[in-house]
């Protein structure tokens, strides 16, 4: 969208060249395009939001029938039985996790939502990107191996143990999940375009240099020695070795935690990638967009994933047996700040991209030449 562009299509007059109003500002003073207006969403962006919020009802339903004291979807025998004030703190929370996607498909597709900030809007999609992203790719390859053969929920060292919750559970819950994050993501990319897609434009080898570029690499490479500790662990682990695990968890191993440890480390390897590309810009003529694409996606799985499992690790109140292991717990710590550095590094990133935007600079008369004069990109002071 160029900078003159309304969203919907329509565009913002161009500044005239001749007969200014009276001002303060000198004569030569840039002067910079208007906020966008009012986003407004179309009827497919109406029906995105639609399936965004419907999706989110299945695991809402689901915590609150808990939370009133229902067993359904609870086998016998299941630790969810004897949670307690914990396991309660823990429904609310992701309740109002899972509320939140209904305030993002509203933040999107609502006139009010363009008024937001950036960071107000970016951050919580940010978050909300990391803790689906692992669903959506790892869920659909656990079906895929059970179908050739995996042992998927029912461990195989004890032939089957009980199960945490009814199979019919996952496939509604997490089917619920996967829409939210097709849905909530399609909505996010045509929202972004629109509003910030001029930061994304381009080629990565154009991307100029700045002035904390040796900080950003200095931050790529500390990414870069912090993000093989944990995907490597995650590939052992992927690949059948027990070492770090604790008791319980190496016991209760199936396909669907081998898949889980894979695309773990898959996704670390693209954060480290994505923020290796975008900090030493290698990659000739590579849409910039792919290693912001890469960043974005391995770092919100990486951290936020990893801080859920820290989390999860350091609030554990079982035995010796099933209590996370200190190595599990400094991976998931590890795999935490890499992320947490790279949407740093984002962040400044984008930062300095939208410091240059495109100005109107004042042009000849109207009998020497155009009244409006074509744009340049200027740094804002």
């Amino acid at each position: 969208m160029t900078a003159n562009q309304r969203p919907g299509g329509s565009t913002l007059p161009e500044p005239r060249a001749s007969g200014p109003e009276p001002s303060s500002e000198s004569p030569g003073t840039p002067q910079y395009p208007a906020a966008p207006p009012p986003y407004r969403a179309g009827r497919a962006r109406s029906a995105l939001r639609a399936v965004a919020i419907a999706s989110c009802v299945p695991y809402i339903a689901l915590k609150v029938a808990w939370a009133a004291g229902s067993r359904v979807g609870i086998p016998e025998g299941s630790g969810l039985l004897d949670g307690g004030t914990p396991l309660a703190v823990a429904n609310a929370a992701t309740v109002v996790m899972d509320s939140a996607v209904v305030v993002l498909a509203l933040l999107l597709t609502r006139p009010w939502g363009a008024r937001v900030p950036a960071w107000l809007l970016a951050l919580p999609l940010w978050v909300a990107s990391g803790l689906l992203l692992p669903i959506m790719t790892a869920y659909p390859l656990q079906l895929a191996a059970r179908l050739l053969g995996g042992d998927g929920g029912r461990p195989a060292a004890d032939g089957g143990a009980e199960p945490f919750l009814e199979p019919w559970v996952f496939g509604v819950v997490y089917g619920g999940f996967i829409l939210q994050g097709l849905t909530l993501g399609t909505l996010f990319v045509l929202y972004a375009r629109e509003r910030w897609g001029h930061l994304w434009q381009g080629r990565l080898r154009d991307v100029p240099e700045s002035a904390t570029a040796p900080a950003l690499r200095a931050t790529a490479v500390a990414v870069a020695v912090l993000a093989p500790i944990p995907a490597a662990v995650h590939l052992l682990w992927a690949a059948g070795s027990t070492a770090g695990l604790d008791a319980g968890r190496a016991a209760a191993r199936t396909s669907d935690f081998h898949v889980l440890e894979a695309v773990d480390a898959a996704f670390i390897v693209c954060a480290a990638v994505g923020v290796l590309l975008l900090a030493f810009r290698r990659g000739g003529r590579m849409p910039l967009r792919l290693p912001l694409a890469l960043a974005w996606a391995g770092s919100a799985q990486t951290a936020c994933w990893g801080g859920w499992l820290t989390l999860a690790a350091l609030a554990s109140a079982g035995d010796g047996a099933d209590r996370p292991t200190t190595v599990m717990v400094v991976i998931y710590a590890v795999q935490m700040l890499a992320g947490a550095l790279i949407v740093t590094l984002g962040a400044h990133f984008f930062a300095e991209r939208s410091a240059v935007r495109p100005v109107s600079v004042p042009g000849p008369s109207p009998a020497a030449g155009p009244a409006h004069p074509a744009p340049r990109e200027k740094r804002l002071p």
